[in-house]
């Protein structure tokens, strides 16, 4: 442990002292600091033939970060990439990866790095150079305010870094983060962003609990992930039977707890499971005075070891978003524990798999906090919610579970994640976050979930999924809109049947298809059309 806390420490001394120095120093635009590049005869400010400005501009700065030289950085990646990444027409773009997945992995062991505005800067420049890295690109040097980055750079470069996104949600994040601008990512919301993320993250390590709750949660070292119920102008409010408290509710990583509030004290907290299987389930319910359901306003939790349903209300005056922030992260809890039970999941995978649901809960929570006008669907921003409700969501997390039994770290994998090749795993990121304990060396995830230069088998069933369900909705967007032309569902059907004909959809998205249209001509048969 002492020793890791030194490696650690130097670490930081090393991005902080002497790279980000450099950074924090820079008063000049995109121009300057290319032309001051193509300047320099040699050493570390060099100019590469092979790359666009834009992206010679971002890796002079991972080679600042790194302590080490352009030419060095060339030099380990030709040495480590195959010959498929050194082709002409792909090296540009996994060159760029390279600096810049060695460069995070880095940056990211510093505590505080997402309120470092030099690495907000530095990220969303990622962005900007990945549309365009190679020297026939040549885009414009002046990105500071006007460059916009798309969907693809972002799914790149912001899954490398955990805490601010993930691979399967990535895409969903994105809408979300750009519903007001176009469909093109801002520098301002993307720093606003992570400015959340970071007010979350401390939100989080400093949330306070009642002694009794803390020994009731001590024996399996959980993490307190959200709290509600402190202020009397937001109650929460238990339903069971016919009576009502107000109280307390506080969700980990392993279970909800509710303190009923008494006069001036809060009575011993009731446990309700989500680790082990109980048959749980979590819906949305409604309430009202006398046992009436009026309000759209509360979370009903069911399981094996309770006589009766438990009904947790969210008041507030106008929607429900309250109610479904929390039903999100309950369930999203819930589901987790599921997968890791289904695939029998244990030692630091389980740890990596709780970090994965633990950093979507953050971020989800950072969404809040921004307060963009737009609906959010929470359930489509955390990764195990969003597979339960995803068709072919299954087989995601099938590959998901495939890719965490294969981590563990033996001598192969540790000399492939120094090679700067993946990027850092989630639970390594919420260990430098100080929101697990350190992970012994032998135990320690380091291979990420993006790979230079390369799909991982996540991001293809992510992508095949995805493909998919965009056939769906394209299929039902057939037949609803020959319903609205007023034409008859024996139309709306042969017309979804040629398209079947005509499409090159595969044969797993054929079949879906095909029984979308099945379905609609037996349902004809049935009501005499």
């Amino acid at each position: 442990m002492a020793m890791m806390n030194k490696t650690r420490d130097l670490i930081q001394g090393i991005v902080r002292e002497k790279s980000l120095k450099w950074v924090l120093s820079r008063r000049t635009s995109f121009e300057d600091e290319y032309e001051e590049m193509r300047r320099s005869p040699s050493g570390r400010r060099k100019w590469i033939s092979d790359l666009s400005p834009v992206a010679n501009v971002i890796v002079g700065r991972c080679s600042q970060i790194l302590n080490v030289t352009m030419d060095e950085l060339q030099s380990n990646f030709n040495s480590v990439a195959s010959d498929t990444k050194k082709s002409s027409s792909n090296y540009a773009r996994n060159f760029l990866e390279y600096c810049c997945f060695r460069t995070l992995a880095l940056s990211t062991q510093v505590s505080g790095h997402l309120s470092d505005k030099t690495f907000r800067r530095l990220t969303f420049d990622m962005m900007l150079a990945w549309e365009a890295p190679a020297a026939e690109s040549q885009p414009t040097l002046k990105v500071d305010k006007e460059r916009t980055a798309g969907v693809e750079a972002f799914s790149r470069i912001a899954p490398a870094i955990p805490t601010i996104a993930d691979v399967i949600t990535c895409f969903n994040l994105f809408e979300v983060l750009t519903t007001s601008t176009g469909g093109r990512l801002t520098f301002a919301v993307y720093e606003k962003y992570l400015g959340a993320l970071d007010r979350a993250i401390k939100k989080m390590k400093t949330q306070t609990e009642s002694s009794l709750l803390s020994g009731l949660r001590l024996h399996r070292e959980e993490r307190i992930l959200e709290v509600d119920g402190t202020l009397t102008t937001q109650p929460v409010l238990e339903h069971i039977g016919t009576s009502t408290w107000p109280g307390r509710l506080t969700l980990t990583d392993h279970a909800l707890y509710f303190e009923a509030l008494r006069v001036v004290t809060f009575d011993k907290p009731k446990v309700y499971e989500l680790a082990h299987d109980l048959k749980q389930s979590i819906k949305p319910e409604l309430t009202g005075p006398w046992g009436s359901r009026l309000f759209d306003k509360a979370v009903m939790y069911k399981s094996i070891s309770l006589s009766e349903p438990m009904i947790m209300e969210f008041p507030e005056l106008t929607g429900h978003s309250r109610r479904d922030y929390w039903l999100a992260i309950m369930r999203e809890v819930l589901y987790a524990h599921r997968f890791i039970q289904k695939h029998e999941i244990e030692g630091v995978e389980k740890e990596e798999t709780l970090s994965k649901s633990v950093l979507g809960i953050l971020r989800i929570q950072a969404i809040r906090d921004l307060l963009l006008s737009a609906a959010i669907k929470y359930e489509a921003l955390l990764m195990f919610n969003f597979c339960n409700q995803l068709p072919g969501g299954d087989n995601i997390l099938e590959t998901l579970a495939n890719v965490i039994a294969s981590r563990r770290l033996d001598r192969t994998n540790q000399s492939t994640s120094r090679s700067g090749m993946y990027s850092i795993s989630t639970l390594g990121i919420l260990s430098n976050l100080g929101l697990v304990s350190q992970v012994s060396t032998e135990d320690k995830l380091l291979v990420g979930e993006i790979v230079v230069g390369e799909l991982t088998s996540l991001e293809r069933a992510v992508n095949d999924t995805r493909i998919n369900y965009k056939q769906l909705e394209k299929a039902q967007a057939t037949i609803d809109g020959v319903k609205v032309d007023g034409l008859d569902t024996n139309f709306a059907v042969m017309k979804l049947i040629y398209w079947l004909h005509g499409s090159h959809a595969s044969n797993e998205e054929f079949c879906q298809l095909a029984k979308l249209a099945g379905f609609l001509l037996n349902s004809m048969m049935h009501t005499g059309c």
